[in-house]
């Protein structure tokens, strides 16, 4: 699946939103679609979920719940800074070359 495979490319460090995932993968304007798919997951999954966050760097699991500090974490290990629920797309937003206009 086309989703699964650009998602896997997002390198640790770095962050995309649902949104700007969905255009990568072909999926033109389906970030809602994009968000429940990821939800789904299974569980032991080793696709980087915690990577896609909300437009303009907005965390969107909520603070307190088990996947979002999960993400939350997962983001510190990685070196990204969590500030009022919100990462800075322009130090840590992922763009793949090929994609780069």
């Amino acid at each position: 699946m086309a989703l699964y495979m650009t998602l896997e490319q997002i390198p640790p460090g770095y962050v995309t939103s649902y949104g700007e995932l969905a255009q990568m993968a072909g999926l033109g304007r389906a970030a809602r679609w994009v968000g429940r798919t990821l939800s789904q997951l299974p569980e032991g999954s080793t696709l980087p979920w915690h990577r896609v966050i909300g437009a303009g760097g907005r965390i969107s699991l909520p603070a307190g719940s088990p996947s979002g500090d999960e993400q939350r974490a997962r983001l510190r290990a990685e070196g990204i800074t969590v500030r009022n629920n919100r990462v800075d797309m322009l130090r840590h937003g992922w763009r793949p070359l090929w994609h780069r206009g």
